[in-house]
């Protein structure tokens, strides 16, 4: 790197974390978040309180690592507040290369060993691919064809958890905290966002999220668009059909009333050759990436909507040259005049948040975005995870996370062990933090 390179870095390092600073709260965090954020983006494998403090601090380790240690687990700063301190700061740099297209809904798994971090339970584990013991944190971000950048997280407590007494008091989960579905706290992210005025851009969601019609309701309620994936056994209205059945929802023994339903596999295997296009999305790192697509005005079953209140939406439907089947189908609420291609683009568009996810996991830089640095529990007071977020926009020199800290590094085989006796053993990764292992597949 340059010398006028490594300044600007310097200069654009120290801007960012003032503006933290203005609402951290108290002027003693200031040194603490300084400190912090540089760990974070130091280089190392680890990134708990410990290594952190031998890197910040080699010569008052100790020290370091109780004030690491508090303004971590223990001071109270308001997560939303920085949270958006730094969508207010970052996302003028998205927003130069175009506005913002997509709110996107995911969720991310964090591979754990043991019973006793909060949430942490039998489950799938989209990081292993498999079911496992892991935690699961729900998520949103906004994103452009650029860049994305998460504006909430939250970390889902299973209902295993929740009824748990025991369990939720030796962890500490606020009382006032119960049990809520992945689609419900979606829903809560986005109708948060609303309310602070952010950027409005169509909800995009895998399956998972999209085959929830409670879910899609709320969205279309926000007065947003959605492109939702949904399974191949989403039951819907074909063109030329509507609801036979009046005054009364949709249920599991309902169907019989209503003959014209049909899976979306069965009407996308019943298109006519002439319904599918070639259609190309983006530009890959070799070539265009492009696939054969169909759309269909249709209206989707609603299991607790009267059936003459569900208005016609877009089925659009993947089927990739030499594939047996289709393999892929969404619903979207998006105008009927929306052209062919930008349907396709915005359903295409969560390959930002899935890259961008995968790079925080690899990068040493973004390391602070892992594991349970990205859940928390909302709480007044005593957060179960209070990590502060470095957010990197992987937009080159638009970031003003880009580069390393200015800080020098003493690059060291091992990184001393610290004894904490003052801090009480938790069973969380919180003030127990510097005792993690690291998770899996970052």
């Amino acid at each position: 790197m340059k010398l006028r390179d490594h300044d600007e870095s310097e200069k654009r390092f120290e801007k960012y974390v003032e503006g933290l600073a203005g609402v951290i709260g108290h002027a003693d965090r200031v040194g603490p978040l300084h400190d912090h954020c540089t760990g974070l983006m130091l280089p190392g494998e680890r990134k708990s309180v410990e290594p952190m403090a031998a890197m910040t601090d080699p010569d008052r380790m100790e020290a370091q690592h109780q004030s690491l240690l508090h303004f971590v687990g223990v001071a109270e700063w308001s997560d939303e507040r920085v949270l958006a301190k730094v969508r207010e700061m970052v996302l003028p740099a998205i927003e130069r290369h175009g506005p913002i297209e997509a709110w996107i809904i995911d969720d991310t798994a964090f591979p754990k060993q043991g019973r006793h971090s909060v949430g942490v339970q039998h489950q799938y584990c989209g990081q292993l691919g498999k079911q496992a013991n892991c935690q699961v944190a729900v998520s949103l971000s906004i994103a452009n064809h650029h860049a994305s950048l998460p504006i909430a997280y939250r970390l889902y407590l299973p209902k295993s958890w929740a009824d748990d007494r025991a369990r939720r008091k030796k962890a500490h989960v606020p009382a006032a905290l119960t049990f809520k579905t992945k689609p419900q706290i979606a829903l809560e992210q986005l109708r948060a966002a609303r309310q602070a005025g952010v950027p409005v851009g169509a909800a995009l969601m895998d399956p998972a999220y999209g085959s929830d019609a409670r879910l899609r309701t709320g969205i279309t309620e926000l007065g947003l668009s959605y492109v939702a994936g949904i399974q191949s056994t989403c039951l819907v209205w074909p063109p030329g059909t509507s609801p036979r059945r009046r005054g009364k929802p949709i249920n599991n023994t309902g169907r019989r009333d209503e003959p014209d339903l049909i899976s979306v596999k069965k009407l996308a295997l019943r298109l006519p050759k002439k319904a599918w296009r070639t259609i190309r999305w983006r530009e890959g790192s070799a070539d265009w990436l492009s696939s054969r697509f169909a759309r269909v005005r249709v209206r989707a079953s609603h299991p607790y909507l009267l059936p003459e209140l569900i208005a016609p939406e877009w089925l659009l439907i993947e089927w990739p040259a030499g594939e047996a089947r289709p393999t892929k189908y969404w619903l979207s609420s998006l105008p009927e005049n929306v052209s062919f291609r930008k349907l396709v683009g915005l359903a295409k568009l969560r390959w930002r948040i899935e890259r961008d996810y995968q790079e925080l996991k690899q990068e040493s830089r973004a390391r602070a975005l892992r594991g349970p640095r990205l859940a928390w529990l909302p709480s007044p007071r005593n957060h179960v995870y209070r990590s502060l977020r470095i957010l990197d926009l992987r937009a080159g020199d638009d970031s003003p996370l880009r580069t390393s800290s200015p800080h020098a590094v003493r690059e060291s085989s091992a990184t001393p062990r610290l004894s904490t006796p003052r801090i009480r053993p938790c069973g969380l990764n919180a003030t127990c933090q510097t005792r993690s292992q690291p998770c899996g597949g970052a």
